[in-house]
């Protein structure tokens, strides 16, 4: 630990083993060091190939995050005044409030644990911070309903990320972003799954845009069952080629995506910002999930949220009817150079030469030639 990280520990140990840990901890000012969220992010990005393709930003105690809606394409425009150039840029940014969605996590903690001492409790902290930011966050970036801000009961607002499954220009203030229709896909040959490439190739305002990859989000059975099978080539000597795609593919196995539908899109095109918000990665206390009287839960925050930057970067496919790849096999008429047989008789049918080796290419033979009927001056060659 660092010396940062082990005071915080030794503080939060202290404050837990007071006689009133809630009065104790509602004093308390330190945040989680951004450290041991540094390191929870950096653990996530790897083991999670879904949130290493994805644009993933550590936002700190951030509680707005503005990022471009233009593909990077911002252009400069001549004018008399800046005020057209500025209205012209502002246009193309767009802010992401990490402070409406959040995710929270419980930390059951008994009076022994604190014995443990500062570097238990920090491996324990980002064990639970890891799992629940992992799960929450896989979730949210593919299912994800978005924040229905507009809806009159609080109670029923949707406080979640808007997934790559869904349809950013079809909301509903109660349920959210619905799904988007999903394209069934039959095969992943070179005219399809190029066609489905090129949707991406042009973004939201009709610009076009260089794809040098994508990425393919599947659930674990389906990579199984229909994406390893439509994309396995049986080679000449007998061994498979696997992941045999007709344009640059990542593929990402998630449990949060459906069976039967993938999403297919430009990873680097999904933002997800996450931080400790304003509070730093305070934790409280409660006794409200106090299960028993030598342990007490408690409950730390961190707040962030995430959405497709526009609605034309990621595809819901319905790969229901995927079929395996067989390769295809065309059969062509064609002449034959050589050839099969050749035979030379005399007029009385006598063979002239025995044998026809397609090797050998000149034959040489002599014939009588008598000045009588039926003599053997006719000589008959059938190739």
């Amino acid at each position: 630990l660092t010396s940062e990280e082990n005071k915080y520990y030794q503080k939060i140990i202290e404050a837990m083993r007071s006689n009133n840990p809630q009065q104790a901890l509602s004093g308390f000012d330190d945040v989680l060091p951004k450290t041991v969220l540094d390191a929870v992010f950096d653990d996530i990005t790897e083991e999670h190939p879904l949130l290493g393709a994805i644009k993933f930003e550590n936002a700190a105690a951030l509680i707005e995050y503005v990022y471009s809606t233009m593909d990077d394409r911002h252009l400069a425009t001549w004018g008399k005044l800046c005020s057209t150039i500025t209205k012209q840029l502002s246009a193309g940014f767009a802010k992401l409030s990490l402070s409406q969605t959040k995710l929270s996590a419980f930390l059951p903690i008994c009076k022994a644990m604190l014995d443990l001492g500062p570097a238990w409790l920090d491996r324990y902290v980002r064990t639970i911070l890891y799992e629940a930011i992992a799960n929450g966050l896989e979730d949210g970036i593919i299912n994800g309903r978005g924040v229905a801000e507009g809806a009159a009961n609080p109670d029923d607002r949707i406080y979640e990320p808007i997934g790559m499954t869904k349809d950013l220009t079809n909301f509903d203030l109660i349920t959210g972003y619905a799904d988007k229709v999903a394209i069934p896909v039959a095969d992943f040959g070179p005219e399809t799954y190029g066609g489905l490439v090129a949707q991406l190739a042009v973004n939201r305002n009709g610009l076009h845009r260089t794809v040098g990859e994508v990425l393919l989000v599947v659930n674990p059975v389906d990579y199984l069952t229909k994406i390893n099978p439509a994309t396995t080539v049986k080679k000449p000597d007998g061994t498979y080629a696997n992941g045999i795609f007709p344009f640059p593919t990542k593929v990402v196995q998630s449990a949060y995506m459906a069976q039967g539908k993938a999403v297919l899109g430009i990873g680097k095109r999904y933002l997800m910002a996450m931080g400790a918000g304003t509070n730093g990665g305070k934790i409280e206390y409660s006794d409200e999930y106090k299960f028993l009287d030598d342990e007490r839960y408690y409950l730390i925050k961190l707040y962030g949220t995430g959405r497709p930057l526009d609605n034309t970067s990621f595809l819901l496919l319905d790969i229901s009817g995927l079929k395996p790849f067989y390769p295809v096999v065309r059969v062509a008429d064609y002449v034959e150079a050589g050839l099969k047989s050749l035979s030379a008789v005399d007029k009385k049918g006598n063979a002239l030469f025995e044998g026809f080796d397609p090797a050998i290419h000149y034959y040489e033979e002599d014939v009588d030639d008598v000045e009588s009927p039926n003599d053997n001056n006719t000589v008959t060659i059938k190739a």
